[in-house]
């Protein structure tokens, strides 16, 4: 299909809350279209996650691949999700943090704490209702590209700024597994 233009941070579009899929408009014609740009923006860029307000789509619908070698490592995989209209519910307290990049955010990298037991409801092109748990990282991942559904960045769930970094330093200074002096830890 097409490779579609990733907006990024400040544009207005990624802080609206974007509006519910019609159940008839789920399985149409303009939806498939739309998912297929999705995948070839999403494989384009390089990304695990896309959702579309990030380009300029203002409606609940977001994919999720995973596969191999990312840009976070080596993952676990997660076929290709189309998730129209997801919910999301937490199942548990335990929290862990990860650094987050996004593709809206592009150069930059934020450790970013979420829960990491959750429960996903969603529906496919088909209309069928899906319900996955997911943990961990991909825990992280969904939660990651649902927010974009209701205007909410990565960037805005950190809670120091000194935990936002350049991809650059961070590949240098703060790679994932190596010490990272924490808020409150002792210097």
């Amino acid at each position: 299909m097409a490779v579609r233009k990733i907006i990024r941070m400040g544009h207005p579009a990624l802080r609206r809350r974007a509006r519910e899929v019609p159940e008839a408009d789920i399985g149409s014609a303009a939806m498939h279209r739309l998912v297929a740009d999705m995948i070839d923006t999403l494989h384009d860029y390089g990304g695990i996650g896309l959702a579309a307000p990030q380009i300029n789509e203002g409606i609940r619908l977001a994919i999720i691949e995973i596969g191999g070698e990312t840009r976070y490592g080596s993952l676990p995989p997660r076929p290709l999700t189309v998730c129209v209209n997801p919910e999301i519910e937490v199942l548990g307290e335990d929290a862990a943090g990860f650094w987050e990049g996004c593709l809206s955010v592009p150069g930059l990298r934020g450790f970013v704490e979420r829960p990491q037991r959750i429960r996903v409801v969603f529906s496919d092109l088909r209309r069928e209702r899906h319900e996955i748990v997911a943990e961990g990282f991909e825990a992280t991942v969904f939660q990651h590209e649902f927010d974009h559904l209701d205007g909410t960045l990565y960037v805005d769930h950190i809670r120091d700024p000194r935990l936002l970094a350049f991809e650059e330093e961070y590949l240098r200074y703060l790679v994932p597994g190596a010490q990272v002096a924490r808020p409150g830890d002792a210097t």
